[in-house]
Parts: C-alpha cells; structure tokens; sequence
C-alpha cells in the first residue's frame, strides 16, 4: 500500500469520526432549540402548537422522558385520546407512551356551543363506500370527509394495501363563527346523507355521494363527492344553503382546515422523505415547493396571494385539493415526525375559501388522490405533473421533453424496465457519443505530450518560474494542435443529462416495484447485503448495483489514464475519493439510478476503446515537429499574460 492511498484511507475514517461527532451534536442542539420553542408556545397558551414542537423534539431524542411527560399533560389539557383508536396512534420507540395524532377536540360535551348546529354535534359515526376500478374512498359521516384513500392498482414495499391517508390522524372540515358567535369546526360535527345507500360502486358512469350538514329546516352545508370511471380526481362541490343570518355577516371568507399524517409507503424511508413535500400553486403562476430536503423539523409558509391548489405529497403519491377558481390565501407547514415508524411527515394547511354570508354559495373543488404519474397527472391539467419534481430549467427541460417520452416509448413495447433502462442508456450514450469522442481524443492527446510537460516541469522548478512554465506549456499545447479544455468542455455540456437523469429515476413511478436481476424494487436501493450495524451516510446494507458503479467508474478512469497535472499526490487522492464519495452517497439511492450510471460507465469505456484506434500519437507528434518550423502565432490571451509578465519584471520564455 502507497503513501497516497493510506492518506486516502486515513481521510475517509476521518470523515467518519468527524460527521458522528457533528451529528451527534447537531441532535442535542436540535433537540434543546425544539423544546425551548415548545416552552414558550406553552407559556402563551398554544397547546396544540406546543404539543406539535414537542413532539419535533423527539424526533432527535425519541424518548427523553420530560418531553413525553410534556404531550401527555397537554393531551389531557386538550382532551385528546378518548376517541383516538390505537391503531391510528404514534408508539414512541422502545416506549409504552401513546401519542394520538388526531388534532380535533373530540365530541363537545355541552352541544351548545356549537349554537344553532347543535343537533349536529352528536351521533352515529357510519362510513359510505365511493369507489371505481382505480381508487377506494371510505367517507366518514363525522366531518363528511374522506376518512381513507385506498389505491386499488398498488401496494405498500411490505405487500399490505396502499392507503393514503387513514383514521382520525386526519382532518379536513371548515371552520368559522356564527352569527351569535360561536365557533364552528364542521370536521366534529355529524353529516346525514341524502341516500340511505352505503356503497358506491363507479363503473359505466359517474357516481356522487351527498352529505349534508344541518342547521334548521331546509339549512345544511351539503358535500358532494363525485367520482368518475378510471379517474383518480373526485368532484368535490360544497353548497351552503340557507345560511343567511346563521353564519356571521363579516365573514367573506371561510377557512378550510386540512392536516394529515403522512404513513410511510416505501422500503427506503431516507429516500422517501427526501422526496415529501407540500406543493403549491399560485393562481395564474409558478408551482412552488414548501422546501424539499428539508432540515429543520417544522417548515412553514404564510402565503397572502391567491392559489390554485395544494398538494401533500410522498415520493409517488400525492393528495391534493384544488380549486375551480382559486383561494384567497392559505398557510402550510410540514413537521417531520419521526417518533413512530409509520409516518415520515405530519402536513397542515388552511386555505381561505371566498363567501358571500348574505346569500347561498356554491364552491367547486376537486380532489386527487392518486400516484405521482407525470402522464396522469399532465391530463388533470393545471401543471399539477409539476408534483413530479424533474429539476428546474434546463435539467427539467431534458427530462421532460426528451428523457419521459423516450422511456414512455419504450414502455409500450417492452415489459421489463431493467431492460428499458439499458435501451435508454445506449440511445443517450450514442447521441452524445460525439462529445464523449471529442473528449477522449483531447484527453489522449495530452497523454502523448505528457512526457514533454513534465520536462517543462524539470526547466522550470522553482515557484516563481511558475508562469514561465504555463507559458511554455500552452505553447507546446498550441503548436501539437491540441486544446486543453477539448476534454473538459464536451464533459461539462453532457454534465446536464447527468443531473436530469440523478432527477427522473428517484421520482418515476413506473420503477415502483418493477424487479430486475436481484434487485426487487428499481425505485429504492437494491440489497445483497444487510449489516448488523450503521455506517453513517452508507446506511446499514450493501448495493450490488452501487459497487458495480463505483467499480466501473475507477476503471473508466484508470483507462483514460494520467494527465499533465493528475499525478500530483493531491491531485490523484482526490480522483479515487469522488467514487468513494458517490458509493457512500447512492448507496441509499434508487437502483434505478445507480444501474443507469453502471451502464453508462461500461458503455463509455467501450466508446473508449473505439476512440483509442483513432489518435495516432506519432502523428500527434509529427504535427509539433512539423509546427516547430513555423512562428508561432500567439494568442491575445497569451498577449495579455506576457504583458502582466513584463510589469511583473518576468522574462517570457524564449522561442
């Protein structure tokens, strides 16, 4: 073993130790600043909020005592836990502690405070079915909402069935004051329906399913979910009927209150959370992301603008609520939730619906509950295929109007998508062969001068002879006719496909559980070997197709071999680190994506073997014989050097 691959080595367990000190840092830290945040929602008396950070605190430390201790004594201040059933509850880790994730208050114990809606606040919670042959609806008539979306064509990483959202962990409902003031959340108050039929079944036409909420004779809020054949998108309509004098005269706006925890879906949870995120549009403009990757355990936004729609979305599924005019204005907050297992986010958002209290209002919305697929969700219209995240400009540009349609072509003639993936990879790495040539061809040119450079080198060692020698160099570049940046140049124009595609494998739904070799899910990392133990930033497994990328992208570069200047030991150590640093990085990544740049390795060092039959270094050196015996024409770049050069008081090297 040689000095710089020890150093090598040395470097990496170094950064090793050094990230475990820093993360374990960062968690006492992000704890301490959690709970001081909580504290002072608590002295205020925002129980709820002060109930929410303190469970952010425990995301760091799972189970510290004094915040447990904390939830359970606002729990009881809220009066929440006694409808809360246990399978819709968060286990803290390694703790009998139970934290319900319902946000509602629970059945009021006086019924008059909820005034001339008090007939409502009591009775029988029943469910309707509304279903077609893609999505399962289950409408609770407690809030009239869509208390669970069960996605029939798909299933969890560990087989069970895909459902969005379930049980009282979720609310949606809107809240505002009546006219004697009272207070109305119409999520805890009791829907009729107008059929006494309990099962919708969407088959050759449209279905609805109509509840209504009661005020007096011929008074009600109704909801109407309408869902058509083959459609993820359900009509939601809201009519307020009657509701003059019921509901305060001063309210031109009433707010929709939507929150949800977000159950985790897919094997690679890391993976997964990097890829949640509330999504947004702005009515009339851009989409915008609430902040992906997110750090920081709660992340909030107050918009004062009009929206479109608002999506809660995972990696490959999304729950959205869309306006057919707009919003007035809304605010979402996304709170990792990381003590319990079962969900990766807690999302919340409250919109401003438009109303007129001085007459009956008709507000139409459509709700979607359904994959993240960039051609279902392009049909809805809207831009809502934008909650597929393919990077911005010219990365999201690639993947949209080249890289999809390729891989949609392909999907309707072939059935495997290892297969597709390969096909994909030859077509790229054929339409940009040109660039790859032109790069080999200058990198193996450089090669042949090599010898002379380091020569240069020898005639010039000390360091204030370093321009001298740079000059030298470039002119030895100029009269063998050869370009030192031909091979970065091609390299730094392919750098875009790179990115499009490190964007489009992670976010394609069609990898989902698709099997290739032994890889048993193309859209998370593939594993021959499971560790007893976490390597941090590697993970606790082995990726066969990480190795394999890795592996291949040493042995490109071995190929391509030494050029002026990558023989320095600094130079060298840090060539054999990037791999390193990727395997580390994609070990967690989809297998997709890792397989893509296997492929593209092992078709490059075949590229570059073809290329190596066209550079001819003794015709590489007869042109610099050849040019010696002319004058060489210098540059105006090498005009302005020798210049800099002479106020300096430096000689230009002799030709």
């Amino acid at each position: 073993m040689d000095r710089n691959t020890l150093t090598g080595i040395i470097l990496i367990f170094a950064i090793f130790i050094g990230f475990s000190i820093y993360n374990n840092s960062r968690l006492n830290k992000g704890y301490e600043k959690a709970v001081r945040v909580a504290e002072s929602y608590y002295t205020r008396g925002e129980l709820e909020t002060a109930r929410a950070e303190y469970i952010n605190a425990l995301r760091f430390k799972p189970n510290q005592p004094d915040a447990i201790a904390k939830i359970n004594e606002i729990n009881l201040k809220l009066g929440i836990g006694a409808e809360t059933p246990k399978a819709d509850t968060v286990v803290l880790q390694q703790s009998k502690t139970e934290i319900p994730v319902t946000n509602t208050t629970g059945t009021p114990t006086d019924i008059n405070q909820y005034g001339i809606f008090a007939q409502s606040s009591t009775g029988e919670n029943e469910f309707i079915t509304l279903e077609n042959n893609e999505v399962e609806l289950k409408i609770s008539l407690k809030g009239g909402r869509v208390y669970s979306a069960r996605l029939k064509d798909y299933r969890t990483y560990d087989s069970l069935p895909l459902i969005l959202f379930s049980g009282d962990s979720t609310v949606f409902g809107f809240n505002f004051f009546t006219a004697d003031n009272k207070a109305v959340q119409t999520n805890n108050l009791y829907f009729k329906p107008v059929s006494d039929q309990k099962s919708f079944i969407v088959s050759s036409k449209s279905q609805s399913v109509v509840l209504r909420l009661m005020a007096g004779d011929d008074k009600y809020i109704e909801y109407k979910y309408t869902l058509a054949p083959d459609k993820y998108m359900v009509d939601f309509d809201v009519t307020f009927k009657s509701m003059e004098g019921i509901i305060a005269s001063n309210q031109n706006s009433l707010t929709l209150d939507w929150k949800m925890y977000m159950p985790q879906q897919e094997k690679g949870r890391q993976n997964e959370e990097n890829y949640s995120d509330i999504t947004y549009k702005y009515y009339q403009d851009d989409v915008t992301y609430l902040k992906q990757r997110q750090s920081k355990e709660l992340e909030k936004a107050d918009i004062t603008t009009k929206l479109s729609w608002v999506a809660f979305q995972d990696q490959f599924f999304s729950s959205a609520i869309v306006s057919n005019e707009f919003f007035l204005n809304g605010s979402v907050s996304s709170t990792r939730t990381l003590t319990s297992k079962k969900y990766i986010r807690y999302y919340s958002s409250e919109v401003g619906v438009p109303f007129n209290p001085a007459s009956s209002n008709a507000i139409s919305m459509k709700l979607y509950y359904g994959p993240n697929s960039f051609t279902i969700l392009k049909k809805e219209g809207l831009e809502l295929e934008k909650l597929v995240f393919l990077g911005k400009n010219i990365i999201g540009w690639i993947n949209r109007f080249a890289i999809i349609p390729i891989f949609n072509w392909l999907d309707n003639f072939i059935g495997n998508y290892g297969i597709i993936i390969l096909i994909l990879t030859i077509i790229i790495k054929v339409v940009l062969f040109p660039l790859t040539f032109k790069s080999f061809q200058s990198t193996a040119k450089m090669q042949v001068l090599k010898p002379m450079v380091d020569e240069l080198g020898k005639k010039f060692p000390k360091k204030e002879d370093a321009m001298k020698k740079q000059q030298a160099t470039m002119a030895l570049y100029k009269r063998a006719g050869v370009n030192p940046m031909g091979g970065c140049l091609p390299m730094l124009l392919q750098m875009p496909i790179l990115f499009a595609m490190f964007r489009f494998f992670p976010v394609s739904i069609e990898l989902r559980q698709e099997h290739f070799l032994w890889a048993t899910d193309l859209s998370t990392y593939d594993s021959i070997l499971k560790l007893p133990f976490m390597i941090p930033m590697y993970g606790d497994h082995v990726s066969l197709f990480t190795l394999l990328m890795t592996v291949s992208t040493l042995l490109t570069m071995k190929m391509t071999g030494s050029t002026p200047g990558s023989d320095q030991p600094g130079m060298k150590v840090m060539m054999y680190m990037m791999p390193v640093m990727f395997m580390l990085i994609l070990n967690n990544f989809s297998a997709g994506l890792t397989y893509y740049y296997f492929l593209a390795n092992m078709i490059t060092y075949g590229q570059n073997i073809i290329s190596k039959r066209f550079v001819n270094a003794d015709a590489v050196l007869a042109k610099l014989e050849e040019n010696k015996m002319k004058p060489l024409k210098k540059s105006k770049w090498q005009q302005r050097l020798e210049s800099a050069a002479k106020q300096r008081g430096i000689n230009p090297p002799k030709k």
